[in-house]
């Protein structure tokens, strides 16, 4: 989905199966056509078509999507073959929080997924096995936030529904009856997203859809858990569309699975064929929110497995339709402005009012019924209610309930072990001997004391480290400590630092390192007397031994060629073929650069900056630029002679820009008219970073080259590439060759720029394929970024690139940077994730390293640890500073151990577990297929849940009376802190790396790999589950409650503002209140507002004001900056906002959260049985 620049998309958990006829929805009035073709292979990612696949109309109630993530195989219940995984702990109270949906019963047994299915259950069957659900509430338990059904101590029987709903997170009754979902209407003619040029990278899609019956093309057997829009009942059995014949219902089939189980108590072989599989997880309400009450009518709810009743139900009141949709309470924001007796969001999604059957409308399709699309279908049978969503963990409520514990007091960091704010919380940091949150944080602070039991838990040991991060006005910078000559105090044996761990004895003479325990002499002019704690007496006094986080002047020793550093340079590579100056992008460059060299990184704001500048363009050949300040006018060098590349001159390229001043500002302005009429369309790539290279090496300095690039470089020279984008790779086990460079040509450039300390920062304008893949291996090697921006426009993206550009400019960064990280004895750093380069196993090697960069760390045991000592880990970066001095920068992080699982699940934090199973799935990617990588990060958190489930949610843990050793399996049970891990393990599986949709390009998927290499946690969390922000009132200056990512929380009546970290959308209902039109756009009407427009017009109103403050706040907090797009209800660019609500289905079959949770719930079930 091309945005310009690839937004980080929701893709699909898996691709359409066959037999999943999908049919087309459209809003009401028509709008945007949304038809639901099927998976035929990717698409090109530029050619125009009607919008298709990034987000949903509607979600379908009556017809059954498939899911391919498990499609190809049984998933593996074993150790994962990716056997690094991190886990991202978030801070959440330490108790056991056990999960059970309303008590159905899930005794049943789960056979693996995919199962095979050789016959169809009959009618009569579906409806003893949906008789036998239990639906009821479960009581609250003591241990605090719980989902645990009733006790029992009997076995399940089969019994009628009980009259209670599904018990929900919020405080109010939960719907009551699901409405049938708009019918479905016949696809609209294929629309481009923008008339004229090509679209700024909007994502296209196929441009027509089969009928809604038709099966998908595809040879995948169905293997994805229930959608979410179907009743909370069996997982895996699902109906199929059938070819044209009349089935029977003993005919259905499911290639390459089992057998479903027959319904029992226990697990015993290979289930017979004629029952459909187990039930899903069912669980009871948390401590702190009571649950609902039942619904007032007895007996089953009014869902139906046959066809809808012939008479549409009427329309409910309007409090019964809030009820419905937004139960009050804690996750429901107010009632939108602007519905004026309209009607709110439907159950399912859609707008208006709830609707009976339509003609043509086959009706929900439930477990058990078979699909005979429009016409007679089987007796309705028994059903069950559809699950609350309400009643699942929710991102938003966790988020909030941390804001409002944590947010109003500094966290001090002098407790070891301590688990942090979430990225989410505004905190003030106190750094009081170990290192803020803001440069480490870990997936767990209380670690295993023993390999055995990291392997058993699967939990990853890792954290993740922002060296050089920036840190808010209200705290302070790390300190800087010189030594002198003798430079900083380290250990003898390890080489570790002078640090708080560090233990002086013998009066103050020696210490004991904390790392290895080795005593060391201290030297003489750093000794000072102990006090009667056996502390230094002027601790307080010395960073060193008193704070988590300082910096080092370092000595020459430290030096490269024992020699102190030159100041960097900076070096300006634009590209002047056909295509980038006819974008704008030439012209834009040059104008801009006159004034942004006044802002070049400084330490001291008020002096000037020492970093020298120098400037080449090129197309098939390079001319440099003498602009020594002698001269009145710059000369131009040409070199032709690509395949060997010099520097033309020394004198006079790499300048101060105060003394050059007026010379380059007049090259800069000749620049775009000496090209203005250029015809040539080929460039070269790799002779370019060599120019760069070779100048940084007659100068003998470090410094950043930027490069402003258009298109694949295929004119003859060293890197020259070719086009191997094909489309048919995709989804197969070569597809991993899409993602490793073409040659190994810059592999090799880069490690000779990161000796130099060579950075490379690479801006992307392509309008087709570029090999993002290859172009962005020397920038990701040495610690450099890549920006792209396809098919720029520079009326449109002129504002993005321009604040990108400033950003990367100005912000903080060290060159030529060596990364170490220490471990005390017990556990060692075994794997490193980022944008850099490493020639050995330990050090970490970064050309550039900038105050947005990341490192995650990954650990392993190595022998077994003390409860008492705990673990103790060390990160020095050896960096050459803006001005030219040598620095260490130095952060400590003491964590526990324990001996007891309870105790690690207590304190872990999945936003970094997030931030690193991403990174290990993305880095996967290189070698491993797709496919294996999904199942590995499903089967690892399977296993993470399973063991929680196995150790930790005994009767007394989970707060339960019971006769039995452990709660019935058919609770899902979830560790308090880890509650969200399947929601947000969710969206990495359906991120366009790992599930694109056809619409997605290998350039964009590459991108958002390089990208993620290096996120911190913050960005990583927005990335994967975006901010939905519903805009009603803007009184003060506190944000409105955020609501979750899903389509049912949007009120026709209302404004929302969306952030995804690349991109924000302010989504416009098509009922909006005039007078909130007027306050953000000024107009009253929804059919005058630009959707074209990318700032919001600046008016005179308080409501206009706080809103642009937001909006500004957001990109301040984001290392790239975020363009706004306007999206009108129904409109075409609606199914690319839509793509980001993450909790739903993805357009090409990826679960909603409501179905992976339930899929999660059957893998743990199997692993433990």
């Amino acid at each position: 989905m091309n945005v310009n620049q690839q937004p980080p998309m929701a893709s699909p958990y898996g691709q359409p199966q066959p037999g999943y006829g999908q049919p087309s929805y459209a809003p009401l009035g028509g709008g945007y056509p949304g038809p639901y073709g099927p998976y035929s292979g990717p698409a090109t990612a530029y050619q125009p078509g009607a919008p298709q696949g990034s987000a949903r109309g509607p979600p379908p109630v009556s017809t059954n999507h498939a899911y391919s993530q498990y499609a190809q195989g049984d998933i593996q219940n074993g150790p994962p073959p990716m056997d690094h995984s991190m886990a991202q702990p978030a801070h959440r109270p330490p108790v056991s929080q056990p999960y059970s949906q309303g008590a159905m019963n899930l005794s049943g047994p789960h056979p693996s997924y995919p199962q095979q299915y050789r016959a169809q259950p009959s009618m009569q069957q579906m409806t003893n096995q949906m008789s036998g659900m239990q639906v009821g509430s479960g009581p609250l338990t003591s241990a605090g936030p719980g989902y645990a059904p009733p006790p029992s101590s009997k076995p399940p029987i089969s019994a009628a529904y009980s009259a209670a709903a599904p018990p929900s997170y919020t405080q109010a009754p939960p719907p009551v009856s699901g409405t049938p979902s708009q019918p479905p209407s016949e696809p609209a003619a294929p629309q481009p997203y923008y008339d004229g040029p090509p679209p700024s990278q909007q994502q296209h899609f196929p441009s027509s859809a089969p009928p809604p019956s038709q099966p998908f093309p595809s040879s995948s057997p169905y293997s994805g858990p229930p959608p979410s829009s179907q009743p909370w009942a069996p997982a895996v059995s699902r109906q199929q569309s059938f070819p044209p014949g009349p089935p029977t219902p003993a005919q259905q089939t499911f290639p390459n699975s089992a057998p479903p189980p027959v319904s029992q108590a226990s697990y015993s072989g290979p289930p017979p064929s004629s029952q459909p599989g187990p039930f899903p997880p069912t669980f009871a309400p948390p401590a702190q929110y009571p649950a609902p009450q039942p619904p007032s009518q007895p007996g089953p709810p009014p869902f139906h497995s046959g066809p809808p009743p012939q008479c549409p139900m009427p329309p409910p009141s309007m409090s019964q339709q809030q009820a419905n949709h937004l139960p009050p309470g804690p996750m429901q924001q107010p009632p939108q402005p602007g519905m004026q007796g309209g009607y709110p969001p439907q159950q399912n999604g859609a707008f208006g009012q709830p609707r009976g059957p339509q003609p043509g409308y086959a009706g929900p399709q439930y477990p058990g019924q078979q699909n005979y699309g429009a016409g007679p279908a089987p007796t309705p049978a028994p059903t069950q209610k559809r699950l609350d969503p309400d009643s699942i963990p929710s991102p938003i409520q966790v988020i909030e309930d941390d804001r409002a514990n944590k947010s109003s007091e500094p966290f001090t960091t002098g407790v070891k072990g301590q688990t942090p704010p979430l990225v989410t919380t505004n905190f003030q940091v106190k750094d009081q001997g170990n290192a803020s949150p803001r440069f480490i944080r870990c997936t767990a602070y209380n670690i295993p004391c023993t390999a055995d039991m990291a392997k058993q838990s699967q939990v990853p040991l890792a954290a993740v480290i922002k060296p050089l991060a920036m840190l808010p006005p209200d705290e302070t910078r790390p300190y800087i400590v010189d030594h002198g000559e003798a430079g900083p105090i380290r250990c003898n044996r390890c080489k570790a630092y002078m640090c708080p761990y560090m233990q002086f004895i013998e009066g103050g003479r020696r210490f004991q390192c904390g790392f290895c325990s080795c005593v060391t002499d201290v030297p003489p002019h750093y000794f000072q007397h102990l006090d009667h704690t056996g502390k230094r007496v002027d601790c307080c006094d010395r960073p060193e031994l008193s704070l988590g986080s300082y910096e080092f002047v370092a000595t020459v020793d430290y030096c490269k060629n024992n020699k102190l550093p030159q100041p960097p340079s900076f070096i300006f590579f634009i590209d002047v073929s056909y295509n980038a100056v006819k974008s704008g992008m030439v012209n834009i460059v040059c104008q801009e650069l006159k004034t942004l060299l006044d802002y070049l990184p400084r330490e001291n704001p008020e002096a000037d900056s020492v970093v020298r500048v120098g400037f080449v363009t090129y197309n098939k050949v390079l001319h440099f630029y003498n602009v020594k300040s002698s001269l009145a006018q710059p000369q131009m060098m040409v070199v032709s002679d690509v395949s060997d590349m010099f520097l033309p001159l020394l004198d006079g390229f790499l300048v101060d820009v105060n003394d050059s001043r007026m010379v380059i500002e007049s090259l800069l302005d000749q620049i775009p008219e000496m090209f203005a009429d250029t015809r040539e369309t080929e460039t070269v790539f790799g002779p370019v970073i060599q120019a760069g290279l070779e100048a940084l090496k007659a100068a003998d300095c470090a410094g950043k080259l930027f490069l402003f690039h258009s298109s694949l470089p295929i004119a003859e020279a060293p890197g020259k590439l070719k086009n191997r984008e094909d489309k048919k790779l995709v989804g197969t086990d070569k597809e991993k060759s899409l993602f490793q460079p073409q040659s190994g040509f810059y592999s090799n450039l880069s490690k000779e720029c990161v000796a130099q300390g060579c950075c490379v920062d690479l801006f992307l304008f392509p309008n087709q394929y570029v090999d993002v893949a290859t172009l962005g291996v020397v920038p990701v090697s040495t610690g450099g970024s890549v920006y792209k921006y396809t098919y720029f426009q520079a009326e449109m993206d002129r504002e993005r690139f321009l604040n990108d550009l400033r950003r990367d400019v100005q912000k903080p960064m060290g060159f030529d940077a060596v990364m170490r990280v220490r471990t005390s004895t017990g556990i060692r750093a075994t794997d490193f994730f980022g944008s850099f380069f490493m020639s050995n196993t330990t050090d970490v090697e970064l050309a550039g390293l900038d105050c947005d960069k990341t490192v995650a760390v990954e650990f392993r045991h190595d022998d077994k640890l003390s409860e008492d000592t705990g673990a103790l880990m060390q990160c020095a970066v050896l960096y050459t500073s803006c001005s030219g001095q040598r620095r260490l920068r130095v952060h400590n992080m003491a964590v526990n151990c324990c001996s007891q699982l309870a105790d690690l699940y207590r304190n872990c934090e999945t936003d970094t577990i997030i931030n690193f199973f991403s990174k290990y799935a993305y880095r996967s990617l290189l070698n491993t297929p797709t496919k294996t990588v999904r199942d590995t990060l499903v089967n690892q958190c399977a296993q993470i849940l399973a063991c929680y489930r196995k150790n930790c949610a005994s009767p007394s843990s989970a707060g339960q009376v019971s006769h039995s050793h452990s709660p019935p399996l058919g609770q899902l049970i979830l560790p308090e802190c880890m509650k969200l891990l399947p929601v947000y393990l969710n969206c990495v599986l359906k991120s366009d790396v790992l599930q694109p949709g056809a619409d997605v390009s290998v350039d964009d998927r590459a991108y958002l790999r390089q990208l993620l290499s290096s996120m911190d946690v913050s960005e990583s969390h927005v990335f994967f589950y975006p901010r939905l922000l519903p805009l009603v009132k803007l009184d003060g200056g506190s944000l409105p409650m955020a609501v979750r990512n899903s389509e049912e929380r949007l009120s026709k009546g209302g404004v929302y503002l969306l952030e995804t970290g690349l991109y924000l959308f302010l989504w416009v209902g098509a009922n909006a209140q005039q007078e909130l039109l007027s306050n953000i756009f000024g107009t009253p009407t929804f059919s005058q507002i630009d959707p074209n427009m990318t700032s919001l017009p600046e008016l005179d109103n308080p409501f206009s004001q706080r809103l642009r403050e937001i909006i500004d706040s957001f990109r301040s907090q984001r290392s790239r900056y975020m363009k706004l797009m306007v999206v009108k209800q129904e409109d075409k660019a609606e199914l690319i906002f839509k793509h980001f609500l993450c909790e739903d289905k993805s357009a090409c079959g990826g679960a909603s959260y409501v179905d992976f949770l339930c899929h999660m719930h059957k893998e743990i079930r199997q692993l433990l049985s």
